[in-house]
């Protein structure tokens, strides 16, 4: 990638909400998985370590912005937890557990749709109504 391409998408970023942020990171953390079952397919144990080690950055990340003032945070902590766990499982696991990865990534894309769907509602509701002249 040449520097005018990094830029680009450095600035892309930049002028990101946190609702398509929110969405860019589970995109991220989806492809990890789906990479990883690919390595571990081609028995390139290096990169699937490095891609689960990833993923698991990524869920941890997410976990530490939970605001456990919402009571949603509670089920979306043990659902991380759960999705920490189970990676480890995995890795540990290698071959004997490779059916759990696409399981792991259907969750987090179930979650990422979910958070797509309320970022969507959200903006909706944001979003200004036609001026109608009175008097």
């Amino acid at each position: 990638m040449n520097e005018y391409q990094k830029k680009y998408k450095e600035q892309s970023i930049m002028q990101m909400s946190q609702g398509e942020l929110l969405i860019l990171t589970f995109d991220e953390a989806i492809k990890c998985l789906k990479q990883a079952d690919l390595a571990l397919g081609e028995k390139n144990y290096n990169k699937f370590d490095e891609l689960l080690d990833k993923c698991n950055k990524i869920i941890h990340y997410l976990r530490k912005t939970l605001d456990m003032k919402q009571e949603i945070s509670r089920d979306l902590m043990e659902l991380y937890d759960f999705i920490t766990f189970d990676i480890g499982l995995v890795k540990a696991g290698r071959e004997r557990r490779q059916e759990e990865l696409p399981k792991l990534a259907d969750i987090l894309n179930d979650l990422r749709e979910g958070f797509y769907g309320a970022s969507q509602k959200v903006t909706d509701v944001h979003m200004p109504e036609e001026a109608k002249v009175v008097g």
